[in-house]
C-alpha cells in the first residue's frame, strides 16, 4: 500500500487539511509535542480499517464539530484506490470505496459498511493488527516485544503469525474427538444389549411352532360347532317369524280397539258441542242488541280520546313556553348580578387607591434618601475602579517576591544536602580505590573466558552451516529416491515400458533396466543413511557446544555488572578529587543565601515597586466595608421607587373608575326594567296566554271521559258473545257432517277387529306345537365364544411372536450397521486425536515458528549490522533445558521458550543491560524484520514503512546510524515516513512534513 493523498476534515486536531504524498520517498513528519503528527497516521488507519487510538468512535471528531470525514487515496498492485470514511456525532457512519479509471474514480462500494470493509481488506491484503505490527511502528511500542518474558514472546509471535486459528482448530478437533469417543461408548453399550436380545431367537421360534399346532385344532372344533349352531338357528328363526307375526297381529288388534274407543269418544264430544251451538243460536236477537250498544259507546270513547290528545299537546307546549320564559328572565338576572359585582369591585378598588395615595408624602421623603445613597455609591464605585488594578498588580508583585524567596530557600536546602554528600564522599575515597583494583582483577579474568566463549560460538555456527548443507543434500537424495521408487513401480506393472523413451521392453532389457534401477536405489538409500548419521552426530556436537556455551555464559553473567561497577567506581573516584573545592564554593554560596534571606535582600526592584503601590493605595483611602454599607443603603431605600410607580398607577386608575361607575349604575337600572317587562309583555308570555285560551275552548272533561271508559269496559262481553254467535253459525253444519262420518268409521273397525282375533288364535296354536331351541343355542354360543377368545389369545400371542421375530431381524441389521458405525467412529476418534495433537502448540504451530525464526533471525541481523556497524548480533533460541531440583543432566527437561541472545564486541549479555539507544536499534531491527515477514505472509508487499518517535533515545552517532539505515533500506520500500519532535533531526531529510498547531487546529506544511 503506497499513500497518494490524505484529506482531513474535523479529524482529531485537524479542521480542514490535505497532504499530497506524490514524489515523497523518504520523508520526516516533524513538529512539537501535541501538534498532531501521530494524528496524520491515525487518520490513515481510521480511513482504511476504522480503527484509531480514540476510546470511543465519536472521540475522533474535532471538538465542537458535528461530523468527521477522511479521504485517503493509495496505490496497491499498480492500481489507485480511494477510501472515504465519514461519521456524525452520536449517529451512524458511512464508508465508500472507489477505484481510479481513465474517466475518473468509479464506485466499488458494497451493500453496507461491513461488506465494503471486507472488499477493502480483500484489495489491501492487510488487516489492522498485521499493519500496526508490521508497517506501522507506533509511538512507545517499539520495545513491547523484547520486554516480554521468553514464553510470552513465543505467544506474541504466534498471534502475529495468526496461529491462534490453529488453537481454535485444536479445540474443535478435541471436541469432535470427545464426541466420537462418547458416541463409540454408546454404540458399544447398545451392541451389548442387542447381543443379549438376539440370543432369544431360538426360544421364540419353538414357541411359535407349538402355538400354530394348537391353533389348528381349535379352528377344526369350532367349525363343527358352527354347523350345529346354524341348524338350531334355522328352527329358532322360524319360531321368531311366527312370534313376530303374532306380535304384529296382536298390535293391529290393540290399535283397532283403541281406534274404536277414540271414535266413540269423539262422537260423544261432537254431540255435546252440537247441543251447545244450538243453545247459542237460539239467543241470536239478544246478543245482536247488546253488541249494537257496545259499538255506540266505542264511537263516543274515540271522540273523547281525540280531545284528550289535543289537551295533552297544549299542556306540553304551555310547559315548554313557561320554561323558556323562566330561562330568559334568569339570564337577565345573571346579567344584573354581574353588573352589581363589577360595581362592588370598582368601589373596593377605589378604597384601595385612596389608601395608596395617602402615602405620597412618605414616598417623596424616601426618594430623597435614595438619591443621596446612590450618589455615595457611585463615588465608591469610581474609587474601586481605580483601586482594583493596583491591588491586582500588588498581588502579582507579592507572588513574584514569594517565589524568589522560595527559590532561594530551596537552593539553600539543596546546597546543604550537596555539602553533606560531598563530605561523605571525601571520607569514602580510600575504600573506592581498593574496590576499583578488586573489580579490575575480576574483569581481567572474565576477559580470558570471553575469548574462549567466542571460539565455542564460532564452532557452533560452523556445525549449523554443515547441518544445513547436509539437509539440502538429504532433500535432494530423498527426491532422487522417490523418482527411483516410481520407476521401479512402473517397471513392475504388466507390459511395462521404458521410463525414459516410453517404448516397450523385451525381457532381457527389462531385467537390465530393473537391476540398474535397483542398484541406483540401494546406492542412493545408503548415501541417505550416511547423511542422516552425519546429521545425528552433528546434532549431538551442537548439543554439547550449546551446553558448554550455556555453562560459560553463566560464568560470564557477572561480566557486564562488573564493568558497570568499575565505571561507577571510577566516576566516584574522579568526583571525590574535586569534592574539597566544591565544598568551599558551596559554603560561600550558602552564607550569601542565608544573609539575603535573613535581611530580605532579594528582588529589590520588585520590593520597591510594591512599596510605591502601598503608598498609592493609602492615598486613595478606599474601604471595602464603606462600599458594602453604601450598597446596603441603596437597597434599603429602593422601595420608594416601587411605591412611587404604584402611586402613579393609582392616580390613573382613580380617573378610570370615576368614568366607569355611572355606566354600571345605568346598566343595572336598565336590566331591572327589562326583567319586569319580560314577565308580561314578551312574545313568550303572549304565546302562553294563547295556549290557555285554546285549552278553554277545547272543553275536555276528565270525569266524563272516565265514566265513558267504565261503561265501555262493562259492555265488552257483548263483543265476545257476538263473536261466539258468528262462529257457531259457521261451525254447526260442519260438526253435523263430521258426526255422521264418525259413525260409519266406527262400524268398519269393529268388523276388522273380529278378523284379527281369529288370526291370533291360529298363530298361537302353531307356536305351541313347535319346540324352542334357545337353551341349546345359548350353550353352543357360550362354547363358541370361549373358543373364539382362546383363538384370539393364540392369534395375539402368535402376532407378538411374529413382531418379536421381525424386531430381532431388525436388531440383527442394526447390529451390523452399528458395528460398521463403531469402526468408523473409532477411526474418526483416532483421526481427530491426531489432528488435535497436530494443531496443538507442539505441532504445526511449533513447526511454523521453527521455520519462520531462521528467516526472522537472518533479516534482523542484516538490518542490525547496518544500524550498529556490524557490532550487534541476535540469535533466537526456541528450546532449552530446564532443571528440576539438582542441576544434573539426568533431571534436565527440554522446554519451549523464545530466548533472544544479543552479542556485541564484549560478548553475549542480557537485553536489559544495553543502553536506550542500543536497545532501540535492536528493537527497530526486530520489528522491521517482523514487519517484512508479516507482510509477506499476508500476501502483500511491504511498500510502506512508518516509524513514530524512534529517535528520542539515540545519541548523535545513533541517530546518524538510524537515519543511514533508513536510507539504506529505502530502496526496499516505496514510501518511508518517520515522526520526530526533535528539530535538529529534520535537516537530515530532504522531504519534510511540518505540523504546527494554531487556534484553528493543526496545520500541515510540505517542504521538499
Amino acid at each position: 500500500m503506497i499513500p497518494v493523498q490524505l484529506t482531513l476534515k474535523n479529524f482529531l486536531s485537524y479542521r480542514d487539511s490535505t497532504l499530497d504524498f506524490r514524489g515523497l520517498h523518504t520523508a520526516c513528519i516533524c513538529g512539537s509535542n501535541g501538534a498532531g503528527k501521530s494524528s496524520l497516521l491515525e487518520a490513515i488507519t481510521w480511513a482504511i480499517w476504522g480503527e484509531s487510538r480514540a476510546a470511543t468512535e465519536d472521540d475522533v471528531i474535532h471538538t465542537g464539530s458535528k461530523d468527521v470525514r477522511v479521504d485517503f487515496v493509495f496505490q496497491t498492485n499498480q492500481q489507485v484506490y480511494k477510501v472515504i470514511r465519514t461519521r456524525n456525532r452520536g449517529g451512524s457512519g458511512g464508508l465508500e470505496f472507489q477505484i481510479e479509471t481513465p474517466t475518473g474514480f468509479k464506485a466499488l462500494t458494497g451493500k453496507g459498511i461491513r461488506a465494503t470493509q471486507d472488499l477493502i481488506l480483500e484489495h489491501v491484503k492487510l488487516d489492522y493488527d498485521t499493519f500496526i505490527n508490521s508497517a506501522y511502528l507506533r509511538q512507545g511500542r517499539a520495545d513491547e516485544f523484547m520486554l516480554k518474558r521468553p514464553a510470552e514472546r513465543k505467544e506474541i509471535l504466534a498471534e502475529l503469525l495468526k496461529l491462534n486459528q490453529y488453537d481454535e482448530l485444536e479445540e474443535r478437533a478435541k471436541e469432535l474427538s470427545r464426541q466420537f469417543k462418547v458416541r463409540g461408548e454408546e454404540i458399544d453399550r447398545s451392541l451389548d444389549a442387542v447381543k443379549g436380545q438376539l440370543q432369544q431367537r431360538e426360544i421364540i421360534t419353538q414357541q411359535r411352532t407349538d402355538l400354530e399346532n394348537e391353533l389348528n385344532q381349535l379352528q377344526q372344533t369350532q367349525q363343527f360347532e358352527n354347523i350345529q349352531l346354524q341348524s338350531l338357528q334355522v328352527v329358532q328363526h322360524q319360531r321368531q317369524n311366527w312370534e313376530e307375526q303374532l306380535g304384529f297381529v296382536r298390535q293391529q288388534f290393540t290399535n283397532l280397539t283403541q281406534d274404536c274407543d277414540r271414535l266413540e269418544q269423539e262422537r260423544l264430544s261432537l254431540s255435546s258441542q252440537l247441543l251447545n251451538l244450538e243453545e247459542l243460536l237460539n239467543q241470536t236477537e239478544v246478543i245482536q242488541t247488546g253488541y249494537q250498544q257496545y259499538q255506540n259507546l266505542q264511537v263516543q270513547e274515540e271522540a273523547y280520546a281525540a280531545k284528550f290528545q289535543a289537551f295533552n299537546r297544549a299542556q306540553q307546549q304551555r310547559q315548554q313556553k313557561q320554561q323558556q320564559l323562566h330561562q330568559q328572565i334568569h339570564a337577565l338576572e345573571r346579567q344584573l348580578q354581574q353588573a352589581q359585582a363589577q360595581l362592588e369591585a370598582l368601589l373596593q378598588q377605589e378604597r384601595d387607591i385612596q389608601q395608596t395615595l395617602s402615602k405620597a408624602e412618605e414616598v417623596e421623603t424616601a426618594l430623597g434618601q435614595l438619591v443621596a445613597a446612590r450618589q455615595r455609591l457611585q463615588h465608591l464605585d469610581d474609587l474601586q475602579m481605580r483601586v482594583s488594578p493596583a491591588l491586582q498588580q500588588r498581588q502579582q508583585l507579592q507572588s513574584q517576591i514569594d517565589r524568589v524567596q522560595a527559590n532561594l530557600a530551596a537552593r539553600l536546602e539543596q546546597l546543604t544536602t550537596s555539602e553533606n554528600q560531598l563530605q561523605r564522599t571525601c571520607k569514602r575515597q580510600p575504600q573506592i580505590q581498593q574496590a576499583v583494583l578488586a573489580v579490575a582483577t575480576q574483569i581481567e579474568e572474565l576477559e580470558k573466558t570471553r575469548v574462549y566463549l567466542q571460539r565455542v560460538q564460532e564452532k557452533g555456527q560452523e556445525r549449523r552451516h554443515f547441518i544445513e548443507r547436509l539437509q539440502a543434500q538429504q532433500r535432494e537424495y530423498e527426491r532422487l529416491l522417490g523418482e527411483l521408487e516410481q520407476k521401479l513401480q512402473m517397471l513392475r506393472t504388466p507390459d511395462a515400458i521404458c521410463p525414459l523413451c516410453e517404448r516397450p521392453l523385451e525381457e532381457h532389457d527389462w531385467n537390465r533396466v530393473v537391476d540398474k534401477t535397483e542398484a541406483e536405489y540401494k546406492d542412493t538409500e545408503g548415501q541417505l543413511w550416511v547423511f542422516r548419521e552425519q546429521m545425528a552426530v552433528s546434532d549431538r556436537e551442537i548439543q554439547i557446544l550449546r551446553q558448554e556455551y550455556r555453562d560459560i555464559s553463566q560464568k560470564l553473567a557477572p561480566y557486564d555488572t562488573l564493568r558497570e561497577q568499575r565505571g561507577q567506581l571510577a566516576a566516584q573516584l574522579e568526583s571525590s578529587s574535586d569534592a574539597e573545592q566544591e565544598l568551599h564554593n558551596i559554603a560561600a554560596e550558602r552564607a550569601k543565601l542565608e544573609r539575603a534571606l535573613h535581611l530580605g535582600d532579594y528582588a529589590p526592584d520588585k520590593q520597591a515597586e510594591l512599596r510605591e503601590l502601598d503608598e498609592y493605595l493609602q492615598s486613595l483611602n478606599y474601604n471595602e466595608k464603606d462600599h458594602a454599607l453604601a450598597r446596603h443603603e441603596v437597597e434599603r431605600w429602593r422601595w420608594a421607587e416601587i411605591k412611587q410607580a404604584q402611586i402613579k398607577d393609582a392616580a390613573k386608575n382613580q380617573a378610570r373608575l370615576q368614568q366607569r361607575k355611572p355606566e354600571l349604575a345605568a346598566q343595572i337600572k336598565e336590566i331591572e326594567s327589562r326583567i319586569a317587562q319580560e314577565a308580561v309583555e314578551s312574545a313568550v308570555a303572549h304565546e302562553i296566554a294563547e295556549i290557555d285560551r285554546y285549552i278553554g275552548e277545547l272543553g275536555y272533561n276528565t270525569d266524563e271521559h272516565n265514566n265513558l271508559r267504565n261503561h265501555l269496559r262493562k259492555s265488552q262481553g257483548w263483543q265476545l258473545r257476538h263473536q261466539q254467535l258468528v262462529n257457531a253459525q259457521q261451525q254447526h253444519p260442519q260438526l253435523a257432517a263430521r258426526s255422521h262420518d264418525l259413525q260409519e268409521s266406527l262400524q268398519a273397525r269393529v268388523q276388522e277387529r273380529q278378523k284379527l282375533g281369529e288370526q291370533i288364535a291360529t298363530l298361537t296354536q302353531q307356536l305351541q306345537q313347535t319346540a324352542n331351541p334357545v337353551a341349546q343355542i345359548q350353550e353352543l354360543e357360550a362354547q363358541l365364544a370361549l373358543r373364539r377368545r382362546q383363538l384370539d389369545e393364540y392369534l395375539a400371542h402368535l402376532g407378538r411372536l411374529e413382531q418379536q421375530t421381525q424386531y430381532l431381524d431388525r436388531l440383527q441389521q442394526q447390529q451390523q450397521q452399528q458395528q460398521q458405525e463403531l469402526q468408523e467412529t473409532r477411526q474418526q476418534h483416532r483421526i481427530y486425536q491426531e489432528l488435535a495433537q497436530a494443531f496443538g502448540k507442539n505441532g504445526i504451530q511449533a513447526l511454523m515458528i521453527e521455520n519462520v525464526l531462521p528467516q526472522l533471525e537472518a533479516e534482523t541481523n542484516q538490518l542490525l549490522s547496518r544500524l550498529s556497524a556490524n557490532q550487534l548480533h541476535v540469535q533466537f533460541i526456541t528450546q532449552k533445558y530446564g532443571r528440576n531440583g539438582k542441576s544434573t543432566k539426568k533431571n534436565a527437561k527440554l522446554i519451549d521458550t523464545l530466548d533472544i541472545l544479543i552479542a556485541d564486541a564484549r560478548g553475549t549479555r542480557a537485553y536489559e543491560t544495553y543502553s536506550g539507544g542500543e536497545a532501540f536499534r535492536i528493537n527497530f531491527a526486530i520489528r522491521l524484520a517482523l514487519a517484512k515477514l508479516l507482510a509477506q505472509r499476508a500476501g502483500a508487499a511491504l511498500q510502506l514503512l512508518i516509524v513514530d518517535e524512534g529517535f528520542g533515545t539515540q545519541d548523535a552517532e545513533g541517530c546518524d546510524r538510524l537515519i543511514a539505515a533508513i536510507n539504506a533500506i529505502a530502496p526496499d520500500f516505496a514510501c518511508i515516513l518517520t515522526v520526530t519532535h526533535m528539530p535538529h533531526l529534520k535537516e537530515a531529510f530532504q522531504a519534510r512534513i511540518e505540523v504546527h498547531k494554531s487556534q484553528g487546529g493543526s496545520q500541515i506544511q510540505l517542504s521538499v
